[in-house]
């Protein structure tokens, strides 16, 4: 697909510096270092842009040990979590609602630099903002729920920049997980097949979608996935393109399906309503005057994959 680099947290090129991870130290002390901020998964942004901090900057001594982000033109990009900070009248509803409103201050750093929710800003993030963002947002979740050795139980250490962990007990190095998931877009003539989950807000739909079982192509995993769901068999599979989606660690595997019928008989147990959708209603809903179906969420893959077709541009 040409345009697949361009979908949201793809296309940046980030040099990834691996060779520096062996000594984090260094990196940091280094004066052309800079970091960014998270706190709960949320970046630091100040007018739609991620905010680098130098090393030294007071409000990191209540953070966490860094991550090595990679390196550009100017140094080293590390990341830093504030892990412990509780902001005054938090409202933990509000942060765990689908797409969180709220913006935190921290009273160390000026009113315009807020923690905002990676869902509601990443198509105003630069690419490059935008993969930085997933990525440390990705590994200091990883690391959240990773914090005990798989094969021993015993509490583990990060290691090498943040890009590992090691158990003191038994010595077992762990790597960040990453979740293949398939995500489908099912056409069949003039149509493409939408479905929604329980609990998603009023006129949400999206394309399908499941995680990748061990032992599974990614072909297969687009016609058990829609056969599950949906009732819809589907016959040739071809991949169009992926993107990283730090929510909370999955690899988007966008993929073209040509149904056999449009014949539906939905699993409840699967998704809650599912139905076809034409060029002419799908160009309606991306306009907002669909009288059921709102528009695909921008920034998605979902959102870019369903544009493309729309533009015929998928090839």
């Amino acid at each position: 697909m040409r345009h697949a680099e361009t979908v949201t947290f793809g296309g940046s090129g980030l040099d990834r510096a691996a060779q520096l991870r062996s000594d984090v130290a260094a990196v940091a002390a280094n004066p052309t270092s800079v970091t960014i901020l998270l706190w709960r998964g949320k970046p630091l942004i100040c007018h739609d842009a991620l905010v680098r901090l130098t090393m030294d900057h007071p409000v990191l001594a209540e953070a966490g040990a860094p991550i090595l982000l990679g390196c550009d033109d100017t140094g080293a990009i590390l990341a830093h979590e504030l892990a412990h900070w509780v902001p005054e009248e938090l409202d933990e509803a509000q942060l765990n609602q689908f797409l969180d409103p709220t913006l935190q201050v921290h009273p160390d750093l000026p009113e315009d630099h807020v923690f905002a929710e990676l869902r509601s800003i990443m198509t105003q993030l630069t690419p490059r903002d935008a993969e930085l963002a997933a990525t440390a947002k990705a590994i200091f979740g990883w690391h959240e729920s990773h914090r005990f050795c798989a094969k021993c139980g015993a509490a583990s250490d990060m290691i090498m920049a943040g890009w590992e962990r090691q158990c003191p007990v038994c010595s077992a190095k762990h790597f960040p997980r990453t979740d293949p998931v398939v995500i489908m877009l099912i056409t069949h003539g003039n149509a493409v097949l939408m479905g929604r989950s329980p609990g998603w807000p009023d006129g949400m739909y999206s394309l399908l979608a499941g995680f990748v079982e061990p032992g599974e192509t990614l072909e297969a995993a687009v016609r058990r996935e829609t056969f599950e769901e949906t009732g819809v068999e589907v016959g040739a599979v071809s991949y169009l393109a992926s993107q990283p989606w730090p929510f909370p660690a999955s690899l988007m595997f966008g993929c073209r399906g040509e149904a056999a019928s449009r014949a539906i008989k939905i699993d409840p147990n699967e998704i809650e309503d599912a139905f076809w959708v034409s060029r002419e209603e799908m160009a309606e809903a991306f306009a907002g005057t669909h009288p059921k179906l709102k528009p695909a969420r921008k920034g998605a893959i979902a959102h870019f994959l369903l544009r493309n077709w729309l533009a015929d541009t998928l090839d």
